[in-house]
């Protein structure tokens, strides 16, 4: 997973987070440790990462929540988190928010994972729109987290570089964590963690050092990667000729999810793909998109 998304007040109009449990009766830190959280707290950072990201954590995040901030608190030098909320609420605060927007952000990716995507990507998408003879084609990976995502789409299309030999191919790659951009940038992951790349798509694209491997600068060529608030006015009009936007909306409520399908619907070629997460599938018909496989939606001409 990955996300992209956030801070507040123009992004579209979204319903009221839920309110943490008030289950236990009376403010108490579930968990122990050497910081308390409250919770009336709790219900003050799930109400600030709503705002600032339109993310709904429910009280079974709140181990998630509790272990990720206090690093922060220890960072930070502070002793509760209601300091710290009061902290990251202040003008002098705002290199800190960046830091809270990404430890309660979380990012969960491999490369080719749901492979039936990259299948279809290169011989539904790309190598067919290279044959009709279009020499410009944008994949678009929203939420690209750690960035094996837009890697896995490179590699797709190197796969299909005959086909695509005169075609000017780029991927835009966005998140909102600027930690995770910058592991993407790098293009630098664990010999451990590349084993999901097929043999026959190493050649060319890959150098081993040591226990890592890094991409080739041909390979990062293919792929901007960019800080984006998926909530707010994007800052390009596209159009993309395939959008992944994997296990991100699963972290919107009802509304922003709809809203944000139709702009990604909107921001497709008229024959354009867009790739959901293998629990996002949309119910129903869709006016903008009809269904082509498991998670695929292709724009309704």
């Amino acid at each position: 997973m990955s996300r992209t998304l956030l801070p507040g007040s123009d992004g579209p109009p979204r319903s009221a987070p839920p309110p943490a449990s008030a289950a236990r009766g009376k403010d108490s830190d579930s968990y122990g440790g050497e910081f308390v959280m409250s919770d009336a707290e709790f219900t003050r950072i799930t109400a600030k990462v709503f705002d600032i990201a339109g993310i709904v954590l429910k009280d079974h995040k709140r181990q998630m929540v509790y272990t990720r901030l206090s690093r922060r608190l220890r960072a930070t030098g502070l002793t509760s988190f209601g300091a710290y909320m009061d902290l990251i609420e202040r003008p002098e605060g705002k290199g800190e928010m960046v830091q809270f927007t990404n430890a309660v952000t979380t990012n969960l990716t491999s490369f080719f994972r749901e492979g039936h995507h990259f299948a279809h990507l290169r011989e539904q998408v790309l190598e067919p729109l290279a044959k009709s003879g279009k020499t410009r084609i944008r994949v678009w990976s929203a939420g690209c987290s750690t960035g094996e995502e837009p890697y896995s789409i490179a590699l797709t299309a190197r796969a299909a570089a005959r086909a695509l030999a005169s075609v000017d191919f780029r991927i835009l790659a966005t998140d909102l964590d600027t930690n995770v951009l910058a592991t993407g940038k790098a293009g630098v992951y664990p010999e451990a963690r590349a084993a999901d790349i097929p043999a026959e798509l190493r050649s060319g694209a890959l150098a081993r050092s040591g226990d890592k491997v890094e991409f080739s600068s041909q390979v990062k060529a293919m792929i901007a990667f960019r800080q984006l608030n998926l909530l707010h006015p994007w800052p390009f009009r596209g159009p993309f000729d395939a959008i992944f936007c994997r296990n991100v909306l699963i972290y919107f409520d009802a509304e922003t999810k709809a809203e944000l399908v139709r702009r990604y619907a909107e921001a497709l070629t008229d024959d354009g793909v867009l790739y959901l997460g293998h629990s996002e599938s949309l119910l129903g018909e869709h006016p903008l998109l009809r269904s082509e496989g498991r998670t695929i939606y292709r724009r309704r001409r």
